[in-house]
């Protein structure tokens, strides 16, 4: 395994590569606050690698295929285990036990192997930067392979046989439901709709409130059309009851979204409209899964817990640990919520002050954290860490998206194209 480089480019360099990048039509925005959020240099990793991290994203989705027919099978864990709100665990037993479509697994490499810091099997992202970046890198490195060349293959594959086994027929019309108030997502929708548009279906955009359900055809309509498959990238949390993970802050608005769930879950259950990620993932999304791994290991098969020690960073429940035993142990433990994503509401004990720390435990809302085992991540020269995201697609692994950043990731880690070399 290589790393990117670290040379800073030639001035003007990165304004030509954000060009490229943009007249993709997938890419519109190569800056963050002004900053360049993408990297040119490829990161080549050798066969080996690439075989690792292709088992590891098949070992990690199969994991959680398992814990969620533990769960399915032991509903009171929904409460017991999970607290779950009334909303989410309607999502997650309408889904009975669907979950997955689409997933991401972040991968690190440490000094004794891999680690694995969550899979993102609700609405993953980093597909458009994938896939652009892998383009351009490959055009200019010919010998090299691009992973993600068949991930369009596989998704569209994907979705077509979901809708066939739940609807009985392929889809000719997609509904695609994101948050529209939201740019960040835009360039997953462009390529996701590039991709369906190849696919000959027609597409349609729109927003949960813009769902409702047909009464003839029964299946659900995004701004009155009828469609045959939703492909959901709305996260699941915001489907239902909102509330803050924190004890002082408040989030107004906080009521489920009643109507749309209704009419797209009936159209689901009814074998009229198929979802894709299936409203399941509302539980494997949920970080205490990964506390589900360590303090129920007994439950699982025994090369589902070899999985869990290999790849499985310890994990419980913040309140299953003594506050004393944390604040005592801060640099070892990184605190992370329930459902909080790229960076926000994760808290780094080695990143923090003691004061800082004992109050973000005292704040923690309960039922809503878990405390994770810090794990020293590989880093390069300049002390960067490569996080590695393995796209797994229908329980196969279907390509690659690196991220470059020091500290926690969050929006400001640096796509990097990735190609593998492969004698």
């Amino acid at each position: 395994m290589s790393h990117p480089s670290t040379v800073d480019p030639p001035t003007g360099a990165y304004d030509a590569f954000a060009a490229r990048l943009v007249e993709s039509g997938i890419i519109t925005d190569p800056w963050v606050d002004g900053l360049p959020r993408f990297r040119e240099a490829p990161l080549i990793l050798d066969g080996p690698t690439g075989a690792a991290l292709a088992r590891i994203g098949r070992e990690v989705a199969a994991l959680y295929e398992e814990a969620v027919s533990l769960c399915h099978d032991s509903p009171e864990l929904l409460d017991e285990f999970f607290q779950l709100s009334p909303a989410q665990k309607a999502m997650f037993l309408a889904g009975g036990p669907a979950w997955h479509g689409i997933a991401r697994a972040d991968v690190f490499r440490v000094t004794d192997g891999w680690a694995v810091a969550e899979l993102n099997c609700d609405t993953p992202t980093g597909e458009p930067e994938a896939v652009v970046l892998g383009e351009l890198a490959q055009r200019a490195n010919p010998d090299l392979v691009d992973p993600n060349v068949d991930l369009e293959r596989h998704f569209t594959a994907m979705v077509e046989q979901v809708t066939r086994t739940l609807t009985g027929a392929p889809p000719a019309t997609v509904g695609l439901v994101y948050p529209t108030e939201f740019s960040e997502d835009l360039s997953l929708v462009r390529l996701y709709k590039r991709w369906f548009d190849r696919a000959g279906w027609k597409t349609v955009l729109g927003s949960p409130y813009n769902l409702a359900r047909d009464p003839q055809s029964g299946r659900a309509t995004l701004f009155g059309q009828p469609v045959d498959v939703v492909v959901r990238h709305y996260k699941t949390d915001w489907w239902g009851e909102r509330g803050s993970a924190w004890l002082d802050d408040e989030i107004l608005d906080a009521e489920p979204l009643a109507g749309p769930l209704e009419a797209l879950l009936s159209a689901a259950l009814d074998g009229k409209t198929a979802i894709v990620n299936p409203f399941g993932a509302v539980l494997p999304q949920n970080k205490r899964t990964m506390a589900f791994f360590w303090e129920h290991i007994h439950r699982f098969g025994v090369h589902a817990q070899e999985v869990i020690r290999e790849l499985i960073p310890v994990t419980s429940r913040l309140e299953a640990l003594h506050p004393e035993m944390l604040f005592a142990q801060r640099v070892d433990w990184v605190l992370k919520s329930d459902y909080g994503a790229e960076g926000d509401e994760v808290v780094l004990g080695r990143l923090t002050s003691e004061e800082e720390w004992r109050r973000a435990i005292a704040l923690a809302r309960p039922g809503r954290w878990v405390a994770q085992r810090y794990f020293d991540a590989e880093r390069d020269r300049s002390g960067a860490v490569t996080n590695l995201g393995v796209f797994v697609v229908a329980g196969e692994s279907a390509g690659l998206y690196a991220r470059v950043h020091e500290g926690a990731t969050d929006v400001y880690a640096a796509s990097t194209p990735v190609l593998l070399a492969v004698s």
